[in-house]
Order: C-alpha cells, then sequence, then structure tokens
C-alpha cells in the first residue's frame, strides 16, 4: 500500500519531510515497516505538491518512478521551503496503472488529495457510486484507479459546498458499505488545515501550537508522536487537533 503525509505550519525545507528525518517518506518507501494489507515497498511513483504562499494554489511534482530514483528530486527538496506539504509514494494495486497522473496528490485550486489503501472489488463495487458523478468527470480521470474514483468522489462534495471534514467522512462511508473490507485512509489539505481518515491502514500524528506533521509512519522515534486509532477521522490546523469517530464528526 501506499504512504502519505501533510505538514502545516511554519515554512520547513520539503527536504526535512522528503529525506533528511530518519524515517523520511523516501525511506518509507523502500523501507515501510507497516504495509499491513500487502505489499513490501512503494516504488510505483511519488508525488509532492506544497504551497508557495499564502491564497496560492500549489505547486506539484509527480513521477512514475520511484522517490529514491529520482536525481533532481533532492535538490528541489533541500532548496524549496514551506508551510503547507503533501506528499506520497505508491504501491500500485495489481491491474492498475504505473503511470504519472495515478500518483497523488491529486489537486484541483487549493486542494490536495491522497489515499492510502484499496477499493475491494474494483470496479465493479464502486460502480454504481460512480454512476452519480458528472460523465464529464469520469472521462477526465487522472487515471483509470480506485484512488483517482476517491478524489472525484470527494471533490464532487468540495464542488457542493460540502465542509472538507465532512466530505471526507460521507466519501469513506459510502465507500465502505458499497465495498466492505476496503482501506480507506484519505487526505485532505488546502494549505489551512488537514482532513485524514483511518479505515484499514496505519495513521500518526505530531502535533502542538504551531505546526501538525499527519504521517502514514513516524518520521522519527521521538515521543511526539501519536497514533491515530483506526476508524478515525482527523481534523487539524497548526493549532488545533480533534480526532473523532468516523461518522460522528
Amino acid at each position: 500500500m501506499c504512504r502519505h503525509l501533510a505538514y502545516l505550519g511554519a515554512p520547513v525545507q520539503l527536504a526535512r519531510l522528503l529525506f533528511d528525518a530518519p524515517h523520511a517518506l523516501a525511506r518509507q518507501a523502500w523501507a515501510p515497516l507497516d504495509m499491513r494489507g500487502g505489499g513490501t515497498i512503494n516504488a510505483d511513483g511519488f508525488g509532492v505538491a506544497w504551497y508557495p504562499g499564502d491564497g496560492a494554489d500549489p505547486v506539484r511534482y509527480r513521477r512514475a518512478t520511484p522517490m529514491w530514483s529520482d536525481a533532481a528530486l533532492p535538490a528541489l527538496a533541500a532548496h524549496t521551503r514551506a508551510g503547507g506539504v503533501l506528499a506520497a509514494v505508491r504501491s500500485a494495486t495489481t491491474g492498475m496503472p504505473v503511470v504519472e497522473t495515478a500518483a497523488a496528490p491529486f489537486a484541483e485550486g487549493p486542494w490536495l488529495f491522497s489515499h492510502n489503501g484499496v477499493v475491494r472489488g474494483w470496479p465493479d463495487a464502486v460502480a454504481g457510486i460512480a454512476a452519480r458523478l458528472p460523465v464529464r468527470d469520469l472521462l477526465t480521470l487522472d487515471a483509470p484507479t480506485d484512488s483517482a474514483l476517491l478524489w472525484a468522489l470527494v471533490r464532487d462534495r468540495l464542488r457542493a459546498g460540502v465542509p472538507a471534514a465532512k466530505a471526507v467522512a460521507e466519501t469513506v462511508t459510502e465507500v465502505a458499505a458499497a465495498a466492505p473490507g476496503s482501506r480507506l485512509n484519505l487526505l485532505l489539505t488546502d494549505g489551512r488545515q488537514v482532513v485524514a481518515s483511518t479505515a484499514g491502514h496505519a495513521l500518526s500524528v505530531r502535533a502542538d501550537t504551531t505546526s501538525v506533521l499527519v504521517s502514514s509512519e513516524p518520521l522519527d522515534p521521538g515521543p511526539a508522536w501519536r497514533a491515530v486509532p483506526d476508524g478515525r477521522l482527523l481534523v487539524a490546523t497548526p493549532s488545533d487537533l480533534d480526532i473523532t469517530v468516523l461518522g460522528r464528526s
């Protein structure tokens, strides 16, 4: 399965999140500690996106190759600072394409999205749910994958004015009912808040009064990390953290 993280707070070098920490995302790509549900490494692409300034839409960098093999990324990460980041490494589900557009983050306007997990019974189990989306959205999915469809479902709710936390929670509940046994750790940010679900995969959070870092696995062995229990919805800003039971947000 995939690994992902989101950071909000004072600007930091991307390298601190991607490479420098003892268990940074690049290390999680080739030496993950908690690949429950299958897979051994995350070598089927990666993506990182960051907000270059207040009110600016994010900049995104995606590739279909392993994060550790990208020669340009270390220098880019060392020279880029941002106060809002979402990054992911991918382990593709069998039968799904390994292409750049299948790698998270998915994006529209200020929104960035990632999925760690799998939709069981794909695609038949969620065909009915997909049918309620505008045809244009289905024709223009980033890739024919479960993650891209999940993004389209969340995005459809966001476009309709549904608050971010509710959009994520409703999507998880809807897909879990249609495709039991799915693993649905979703991660969404607009650069001001982070919304994350835990449904079948691990997630940890490190938060203080000025920043929040959410990650599939802790980036270091420090005591500030807190495991988020399964079946939870996390909503966080740099100064506030709330974790509730999914469906009760």
